[in-house]
């Protein structure tokens, strides 16, 4: 039993029990790299330096090829969520987990499932692109009387000699132009490269649409880091998509009613008038009182949006208030008599 009771002593009050103890090597990714050795070289350690090391920051995360960029995109931005944004009665696809611009779970005729995601993207952006432009030039060649018989030429109005031969010109540099920054010839270009960095942790092709051109320096506008830079195609795209429904409707009306899109229904959006001002008033004063429910449980309805019934009884009361202040100085009186006495001036003008 003394032996014992030494033995016990002398493991927990010597400090040289463990002298030869083996301890776990540590990864060449921590601050501190030991391997096994003896206490008297351990002895030896500048605690100091070990506590300067401990509080200093850690290794890059490039230094280990397989850990996550902290400043690249994150994957999965709507994995906790299995419907689509567009449309909440439809499900999420399971390729549109919103890691890209643009993305919001929207593909009712699957065609993520079957075809390459770069693929499908890189063909919307060169198509969003093109119906932006188409969408600025086929009113403007009507507004500036270069469209032949008022309307501009298309497919569906049909081509004069002039127009064919433009539309020939201008396709052919635009495919001569997609043809060189196709098959990702731009990722080894300075913006290239930013774009692997950035989509880094989600693929490794880079950004569908880098054409390497930003003469303006407008790219980095929202932020000089991925996600202003995402946020920045998120505004084109999404600016793209809205020009290309426009595109088609303009083809389509003018082939239904004869007249150009400057004239007649759409009028409206290329001259001066009250009517889409006050539509555009409508729209808003509307939408700030009120909002379509959960498309995903039913009825549908319209309801009031969170803050919506105070704004409306706010309104009402501002109405009230000029109701009143109007009739108490006969406003309404006074302005017709205004008119009647111009009226009565125009006739005497005349005799």
């Amino acid at each position: 039993m003394l032996y014992k009771s030494a033995l016990v002593l002398a493991l927990f009050g010597s400090t040289n029990a463990f002298s030869f103890t083996p301890v776990a090597r540590v990864t060449a990714s921590s601050p501190l790299r030991v391997s096994a050795e003896s206490a008297d070289t351990a002895d030896k350690v500048d605690i100091a330096s070990l506590e300067k090391q401990m509080e200093s920051s850690p290794s890059s995360p490039s230094s280990n090829p397989n850990s996550p960029n902290p400043d690249a995109l994150q994957p999965g931005r709507y994995d906790s969520v299995d419907y689509s944004l567009t449309f909440p009665a439809l499900p999420k696809p399971p390729a549109l987990d919103g890691s890209h611009a643009g993305d919001f779970g929207f593909d009712p005729l699957g065609f993520t499932e079957n075809f390459d995601l770069y693929y499908l993207q890189e063909c919307e952006t060169r198509h969003a692109r093109l119906a932006m432009l188409a969408v600025v030039g086929w009113p403007l060649a009507e507004l500036v009387g270069f469209a032949k018989g008022g309307v501009a030429p298309s497919v569906m109005n049909g081509f004069g000699f002039g127009g064919a031969v433009g539309t020939l010109l201008i396709f052919g540099a635009l495919g001569y132009f997609d043809f060189k920054t196709s098959l990702r010839s731009t990722r080894d270009t300075k913006l290239g490269k930013q774009h692997l960095s950035d989509m880094s942790n989600i693929w490794s092709v880079g950004v569908a649409g880098d054409y390497d051109f930003d003469p303006l320096n407008l790219y980095n506008k929202l932020g000089d880091d991925a996600a202003g830079r995402k946020g920045m195609r998120q505004l084109e795209i999404t600016q793209g998509r809205y020009a290309m429904l426009g595109i088609t409707a303009f083809a389509f009306l003018e082939k239904l009613t004869g007249h150009g899109v400057v004239e007649g229904l759409g009028s409206m959006f290329f001259h001066p008038n009250a009517v889409l001002p006050i539509l555009g008033a409508g729209y808003w004063i509307w939408s700030s009182i009120y909002e379509v429910s959960d498309p995903r449980a039913f009825p549908i309805k319209i309801q009031y949006r969170q803050g919506g019934e105070e704004t409306e009884r706010v309104l009402k009361q501002t109405v009230g208030n000029l109701g009143e202040f109007v009739n108490k100085g006969n406003w309404v009186e006074k302005v017709q008599d205004k008119a009647m006495r111009a009226i009565e001036d125009a006739k005497n003008s005349k005799q």
